[in-house]
């Protein structure tokens, strides 16, 4: 059978919901038109989900390469369709890495194998979405 994943979403107020993962997890989704904006909204979770999956890609490839990371931190930037649906039309994704002898073209390759292989959330993505990448390594 094949995997899946689940969440529950209940209506709070307004436009604001709470989301339950499958694993138990909870977040409030919320909406930036509305006063009190008590979460995220849902386009930057979707952000927030690719960082997240092609950041665990890259420290479990560093890894296996016997790279020694000591930090990663991922911005990431969507820009959306101007008429509904807001689709995402092109994600830049700037990696910044520390650690002790990180070769830059190991750390290229894990971001690759990320993009290409292994990232269910970026292949989840339009086919027409343009996703570009930074590489960023700095001295610890």
């Amino acid at each position: 059978m094949a995997e899946q994943t689940k969440a529950t979403l209940r209506w709070q107020e307004g436009l604001r919901f709470e989301a339950e993962s499958g694993s138990g997890r909870k977040i409030v989704l919320d909406s930036p038109s509305r006063p009190n904006q008590a979460g995220p909204a849902p386009m930057e979770v979707m952000l927030m989900g690719i960082a997240g999956c092609t950041a665990m890609d890259v420290v479990a490839i560093l890894e296996k390469m016997r790279q020694h990371l000591a930090r990663l931190e991922v911005e990431i930037v969507g820009t959306r369709a101007e008429s509904h649906p807001k689709y995402f039309t092109g994600i830049s994704i700037v990696y910044h890495l520390w650690g002790e002898g990180l070769t830059p073209e190991k750390v290229q390759r894990a971001v690759e194998l990320s993009h290409q292989t292994y990232c269910s959330a970026l292949a989840s993505l339009r086919p027409d979405c343009k996703v570009e990448s930074r590489i960023e390594i700095h001295s610890s």
